[in-house]
């Protein structure tokens, strides 16, 4: 049986004029069904670029991406996209920043009375369902995250793809928002890909880490089992062998690229 997410043989490049860069070099990976898989480097190794590839936003040069058997060659509600920035519409109510892509997705398909019921279920998912009469300028940073989370969750997407989700918040809201990202992929059971600088955060929540090389021509230089049982407490791992096994193996492999960039 194939992989539920694949992504195959990629190439990507920019060009401007008479100037060609490559990105991306053959990059392969497959990820299973309700796998949580975060990719990891330094900044322009092109992990945004691999994540818009497979969300539709940006075409591979060569090879591509297969989800659930169909090739990926453009943007849909089955790939759901949660960006550092909230991009919430701040003319909205948060109730209605989620009815937005609930009735784009499901007004065919769903009652108005289902639809409205979907949205709030979403909301409640994330611990907002308190605030869906508000806008997004009354609500803070952590909050506005997890209406973008409840906005893409309420799609019903086939993979959720996180870049960054948490990169702007400070670290006790993250801390929130990473236990609560634990919580509802403990839930549903989604499919999870997730661009992130955070070494810590990628070894807590995922299930295999992709450790890019450094651009231009960036490629998979590894990956790393995370043989953590769920559900996992931070407070736990703290002093947990596995766990400090598995820092040290990003962090190692981080510090071999930084080390190849200054002597560059």
């Amino acid at each position: 049986m194939g992989a539920y997410l694949k992504l195959d043989h990629i190439d990507k490049t920019f060009t401007r004029g008479s100037a060609s860069t490559n990105v991306l070099k053959e990059v392969t990976l497959d990820i299973d069904k309700g796998e949580y898989v975060s990719i990891i480097g330094h900044s322009g190794c092109g992990k945004s670029t691999l994540l818009n590839i497979v969300a539709g936003l940006t075409s591979a040069t060569t090879g591509g991406v297969i989800l659930d058997g169909r090739e990926v060659n453009s943007p849909g509600p089955d790939r759901a996209v949660v960006f550092q920035n909230h991009s919430l519409l701040p003319w909205l109510t948060v109730y209605d920043n989620v009815r937005l892509a609930v009735d784009k997705v499901f007004s065919g398909t769903r009652s108005r009375a289902e639809r409205h019921d979907w949205t709030l279920h979403n909301l409640d998912l994330v611990q907002m369902g308190h605030a869906k009469d508000k806008r997004p300028s009354e609500i803070s940073g952590g909050m506005k995250q997890r209406v973008g989370i409840a906005r893409a969750l309420a799609m019903e997407p086939k993979v959720l793809l996180l870049d960054e989700p948490f990169g702007a918040l400070d670290a006790l809201t993250r801390a929130h928002l990473q236990d609560s990202v634990m919580q509802i992929h403990a839930t549903l059971g989604n499919t999870i890909l997730m661009i992130t600088h955070d070494v810590d955060e990628a070894v807590l929540l995922s299930d295999r880490i992709v450790m890019m090389t450094n651009g231009p021509s960036a490629y998979v230089g590894e990956v790393l089992e995370v043989n953590l049982t769920r559900p996992r407490k931070r407070l736990e791992l703290v002093t947990n062998p596995t766990y400090l096994k598995a820092r040290e193996a990003v962090l190692k492999f981080l510090h071999e690229r930084h080390r190849f960039v200054e002597a560059a």
